[in-house]
């Protein structure tokens, strides 16, 4: 259901936009609100399932969800629309780290690439379902029927939770940093606000440039204050980590260029090509396609080539598909748009999944909870500043070429953009040895005393 509602509502920004009122551009505040709320709280949750059990919070989080949901549906106004995407955020942050949390305590370090990929399998049915179904809604009823399917989901999901789920929780929980809270929460939402902020007439440019100073100097502030605790909400020392640097720092870059893309593929079809939404949902649906496919054959890639090979060259792969998107035009047949996507999906997928792998390969038991809560929130914020650098991109480009509206020849400078932002995660991932993630990718060397035993046999 997040999966789904994550990607559904692109194929139907500019319907959702003329009847709210507002430009198809200016409604990717309600893209990053959702966001920006999916970063602000997924760490508290991880502390909540911890408290009360994954039982308690999923339920909550799925009873949030659904209201929120039906709050989008009825909206008549952009500021409502906003805060109820933003609400809907919370219900999806809390969520989010309760399956990954029990899969990667309970699974053994090589069979983490293949439970990981049962984990991400039903997630790509959202991107795989959730374009053509947006597309159908708002082509033949109406947009807010998107919102309003969640509700039987949600009830259904409810019921199987509280038939199945254990109520799992820890023994022994720290308190909550209920300061690192409040700053980490209002310097992450300011500063995602005043990004989005910045090119549009929501508010004012000076009060939007003034958000953004406002919320990094309040991040800031929290880092250096977190450095200092004990049991900080989130625990930068990870970051000295190798591979759990490369999973979140080359990945945030990757993300970034990658996350763009929901917002500007979607709107390069109607608004460029002229495509109704559920043409446009059925061609964006490919990358999906060739996600899946690619998930059955990624634990070969590693074990031939390993992390750090896999990693290096598939980034540079992946990113120029990004930016080989901005070579499409009116006249692209659509069967070759169609294979390029499912191309961009091969690679894309490749890349998250030995980058979600990774990030784990040398975290300890005991610190899985607060490594994914770190994982997870920036990996939001990297998807929620890629829509907000995707959609300046867009807007720069548009007012360098002198165009009143936004037009296909917009596009292509924005797509080139992100496709440059996404490569330069090489250079981190680069830094990898090229033994990193042995283990993982079943490339385990033979252990040193083994090999002398081997060589007395052969001796004698």
């Amino acid at each position: 259901m997040e999966h789904v509602d994550a990607t559904v509502i692109t194929t139907s920004l500019p319907m959702i936009a003329r009847d709210l009122g507002v430009a198809p551009i200016v409604l990717k505040l309600g893209l990053t609100s959702y966001l920006v709320s999916l970063a602000v709280f997924i760490p508290v949750s991880g502390w909540l399932t911890d408290r009360i059990g994954g039982r308690i919070v999923f339920c909550s989080a799925i009873a949030t969800f659904m209201v929120s949901s039906m709050l989008c549906g009825v909206a008549r106004s952009f500021g409502f629309f906003v805060a109820a995407r933003f609400l809907q955020g919370i219900g999806g942050a809390m969520m989010v780290p309760v399956g990954r949390i029990v899969i990667v305590r309970t699974v053994s370090r090589d069979e983490l690439v293949t439970a990981l990929n049962y984990l991400t399998v039903p997630a790509l049915l959202g991107p795989l379902c959730g374009p053509p179904l947006g597309g159908f809604i708002t082509t033949y009823w109406h947009w807010r029927w998107i919102f309003f399917i969640n509700v039987p989901i949600s009830i259904l999901g409810i019921f199987l939770a509280l038939r199945y789920m254990d109520n799992v929780r820890e023994s022994e929980v720290a308190p909550l940093d209920t300061s690192g809270f409040v700053l980490s929460a209002i310097g992450l939402s300011v500063l995602m606000f005043g990004l989005s902020a910045i090119t549009e007439d929501v508010v004012p440019r000076m009060l939007a440039a003034a958000c953004v100073v406002f919320g990094a100097a309040i991040t800031y502030i929290y880092y250096r204050l977190a450095r200092r605790k004990q049991r900080p909400l989130l625990e930068f020392d990870l970051l000295k980590i190798p591979t759990f640097w490369v999973g979140v720092g080359g990945g945030s870059l990757f993300r970034i260029g990658i996350g763009a893309m929901a917002l500007l593929l979607p709107l390069l079809l109607q608004l460029g090509f002229g495509l109704t939404p559920l043409q446009s949902g059925m061609l964006t649906c490919a990358s999906a396609i060739g996600a899946l496919f690619i998930k059955s054959i990624i634990k070969l890639f590693l074990r031939l080539y390993g992390f750090r090979r896999l990693l290096l060259v598939n980034s540079v792969f992946a990113s120029a598909t990004v930016a080989a998107m901005g070579l499409f035009t009116a006249s692209t047949a659509h069967w070759l748009i169609f294979a390029v996507l499912v191309i961009t999906g091969c690679f894309r997928s490749m890349q998250f999944t030995a980058l979600n792998a990774i990030t784990y390969a040398e975290i300890p038991d005991h610190r899985v909870s607060a490594a994914t809560s770190m994982f997870a929130t920036v990996q939001q914020l990297s998807l929620g500043v890629g829509v907000t650098m995707g959609a300046f991109a867009l807007q720069a480009s548009n007012f360098l070429q002198g165009h009143r509206r936004i037009v296909a020849g917009d596009f292509w400078p924005a797509f080139l953009v992100l496709g440059f932002i996404a490569m330069s995660s090489a250079y981190s991932i680069s830094k990898l040895s090229p033994n990193a993630g042995a283990d993982m990718a079943g490339r385990s060397q033979p252990k040193p005393e083994l090999e002398t035993v081997g060589m007395s046999q052969n001796a004698e």
